[in-house]
């Protein structure tokens, strides 16, 4: 088959069925262009994406000057491994610690990665810093928790599809409830060999569960108090999606390791990194940690252009500003039928909650109206409906895809 060869879109689904591993259930639909808010499949129906690839591409579909510096830069240099210097790296290291505050950036390249990379600063801090005894450093995380899939990061979940059959598991983690400062001091209180809180500022995955207002600004007090770092998992909810550069930014939380992927680089290529003050990474030293892709400088020079895209076309603000328009419009409308129980989220982070149960087909059922009204939408965990447009979208094409969406849930009202 010549790789340019036209394929219809059961012929693209045909393939990945046939040759590759079924570790997603995708919408069928074969998607083949992209452009800001908009995508097309390979049959040329148009789209809105309402899911912008969990909030990778915030920036917008194939933005010009992102994808224009990637390709500046793949036409000069590529990779190097960190067995030398590029001259890429530096200035992107540069941007990215002053745009966001902290002495240094690790580079890595998916969002899963810069996690790990975040516990093992963070052990190797507690070791050396906090003269925790070897290997009894302990991170507390939070239930119905998703920062990624590897081996140690699914030992602290407590989604059975993500975690069963692939122990053994690794320890050293503690689970308490999420948005409850109770359970973290109790945590905290009596365990000296506690070393991190790691936390989603607002967690997407379970379905866009917003905290109580307070409590990061708290949750950070306690870590403080008990000499704990506060590690914010800003992979989906950093790079303006929230209204804010930053979700934590919502309460004026510093974190003290930062973690970022998807947006960073708008999409077009895997980046993440991981933040932290002088006296936090000084940890790191050469050898003990390491990605032959991780800051090459393409990465470098994408992750520059998708920040400054940020800045220049004031996303966040936009995302603050649209984002209450939608949860107002839609919330104009649950009051009129029994099928959606709310809307939530910040910024053009949202989700629906359908009255119905977790194990039902009814959100699915929904996306796939959608789909066929020309919005792209994904459930998660059943009867949830997670709704992430890229931040370059308007007012008259958000008021459109409301629109599609309330049209979409009248057909199903109960």
């Amino acid at each position: 088959m010549a790789v340019l060869e036209h394929l219809t879109s059961q012929q693209a689904i045909d393939l990945e069925n046939k040759y590759g591993a079924h570790n997603y259930h995708p919408l069928p639909v074969v998607l083949s262009r992209g452009e800001g808010v908009y995508v097309w499949d390979v049959e040329g129906k148009k789209y809105y994406d309402f899911l912008s690839a969990y909030s990778a591409v915030n920036q917008g579909h194939c933005h010009p000057k992102i994808v224009g510096a990637m390709t500046e830069q793949a036409k000069t240099l590529t990779l190097t491994s960190r067995a030398f210097y590029n001259d890429m790296l530096g200035k992107y290291e540069q941007y990215a610690t002053r745009t966001f505050g902290f002495d240094k950036l690790l580079p890595m390249n998916t969002g899963a990665e810069a996690v790990e990379t975040a516990l093992k600063i963070c052990r190797r801090w507690a070791y050396q810093k906090k003269n925790i005894p070897e290997n009894l450093a302990q991170v507390i995380v939070c239930e119905n928790n998703f920062h990624g899939r590897t081996t140690t990061i699914i030992s602290f979940s407590n989604d059975p599809v993500a975690r069963e059959d692939y122990g053994p598991y690794t320890e050293g983690f503690i689970k308490i409830e999420y948005d409850n400062l109770t359970a973290l001091e109790n945590a905290l209180e009596n365990n000296p060999n506690v070393a991190g809180f790691l936390v989603e500022p607002i967690q997407g995955e379970a379905g866009v569960y917003v905290p109580s207002e307070g409590y990061l600004k708290k949750a950070k007090a306690l870590c403080e108090k008990y000499n704990v770092l506060f590690i914010a998992d800003e992979v989906q909810t950093g790079i303006a999606r929230t209204g804010k550069m930053l979700a934590v930014d919502h309460e004026n939380v510093k974190p003290d390791i930062l973690i970022l992927g998807k947006a960073l680089s708008g999409g077009v290529y895997p980046v993440s990194a991981v933040l932290a003050n002088d006296d936090i990474m000084e940890v790191i030293t050469p050898g003990s940690h390491g990605s032959t892709f991780g800051g090459n400088p393409v990465a470098a020079a994408v992750a520059i252009a998708a920040l400054e895209v940020v800045e220049e076309e004031e996303l966040a603000q936009n995302a603050e500003e649209l984002g209450k328009v939608f949860r107002e419009e839609l919330n104009k409308f649950i009051p009129t039928c029994d099928l959606v129980v709310k809307v939530r989220g910040k910024g053009l982070l949202n989700a629906i909650v359908i009255n119905d149960t977790e194990d039902s087909s009814t959100a699915w059922d929904i996306c796939m109206s959608l789909k066929e009204n020309g919005l792209l939408a994904k459930p998660t965990h059943g009867n949830i409906i997670r709704f992430a447009p890229p931040l370059v979208m308007n007012r008259e094409q958000l008021m459109d895809c409301v629109s599609i969406i309330v049209k979409t849930l009248q057909t199903f009202k109960k």
